[in-house]
């Protein structure tokens, strides 16, 4: 089961049964749906997204998957897990409109990559941004993730993959 993440303001924890509406909201938002996978989705299509969490992911350990809450009220959504484009294992997170511009997304990356490297062990973690986020792609930029390679998609628009890799110790004494 996933475990429990906390930031400074933020609390990373499994999805229950009562978070649907939130969820269903959170991803028929058009202006968080157009950078995730596909673009938007139908509601239809989120319910039945947010059940896989449940009968799949959750039940058979595939990845972690959470809610993102902030003084107990769902903003976001945050997964890591492995995938195809990134050859690694991919973060993946989404805030609602109203929990932007106030460092917030920065916090979560940072809690998910710290994840990636100090839970599960991982060397490096990616990300793939649309080309034309700007802002996701100024606040991975700022948390250390350097561009890879673009990948166009089949419609004809570009990803960006970013990579950042795990710190020797070394030149994190460096830094330090």
């Amino acid at each position: 089961m996933n475990p429990l993440l906390r930031t400074d303001r933020l609390l990373l924890a499994p999805y229950t049964p009562d978070d649907e509406e939130e969820f269903v909201a959170l991803f028929q938002d058009a202006s968080v749906s157009r950078w995730m996978g596909d673009g938007p989705s139908t509601e239809a299509e989120d319910r039945a997204l947010f059940g896989r969490i449940f009968s799949t992911v959750y039940a058979e350990n595939r990845f972690e998957v959470w809610a993102v809450r902030l003084d107990g009220e769902l903003v976001g959504h945050a997964e890591i897990k492995p995938t195809e484009a990134s050859g690694g294992h991919e973060i993946i997170y989404a805030l609602a409109p109203g929990a932007w511009g106030r460092g917030l997304g920065t916090e979560l990356a940072l809690a998910l990559v710290g994840h990636g490297f100090d839970t599960l062990g991982l060397t490096e973690v990616h990300a793939t941004v649309a080309a034309e986020n700007a802002a996701s792609l100024t606040v991975l930029g700022r948390i250390g993730f350097e561009h890879v390679r673009d990948i166009q998609e089949e419609d004809g628009s570009t990803t960006r993959l970013l990579t950042r890799p795990r710190e020797s110790t070394a030149a994190q004494a460096v830094r330090g």
